[in-house]
């Protein structure tokens, strides 16, 4: 039988050298990347997609305001028919509160009113006000 031991990973040493080269890699790779953002083609391909993508957002936005003016308007043409209800039952009142035989039967019933027999009828003649106007003084 032979023995099995278990070690424990070593962490690998960092020496400055090491930590030089990899600043150097990255900062190689950094250029690289910038210098390949700058070409046209990918100026290009980046400008479309911030436009495309403002787009989407721009419909997004445009959508949900129309869903809420939809809804705005729909709230109000349903206020417009509770005021239209409210106007005619007001018509029907305002007749039924101003119909002759209403009128005369309150004049008598609460007023104590009488129409007036012949007799207590007086005519005044009709002025004519166009000649009491222009007379001299």
């Amino acid at each position: 039988m032979s023995a099995v031991t278990i070690e424990k990973p070593r962490a690998p040493v960092l020496t400055r050298e090491a930590m030089r080269g990899k600043v150097s890699d990255a900062l190689r790779l950094s250029a690289r990347i910038f210098h390949t953002l700058i070409e046209p083609q990918v100026v290009v391909t980046l400008g479309l997609a911030v436009l495309l993508i403002g787009s989407a957002i721009g419909v997004a936005v445009s959508a949900h305001q129309n869903r809420d003016l939809y809804n705005t308007l729909s709230n109000l043409q349903l206020e417009r028919d509770a005021y239209q209800r409210q106007w005619s039952q007001l018509l029907l009142e305002q007749s039924a509160l101003s119909a002759h035989g209403r009128i005369e039967r309150k004049a008598v019933e609460e007023l104590e009113m009488v129409v007036p027999g012949r007799e207590h009828i007086v005519l005044v003649p009709y002025a004519d006000t166009s000649r009491i106007a222009s007379a001299p003084r």
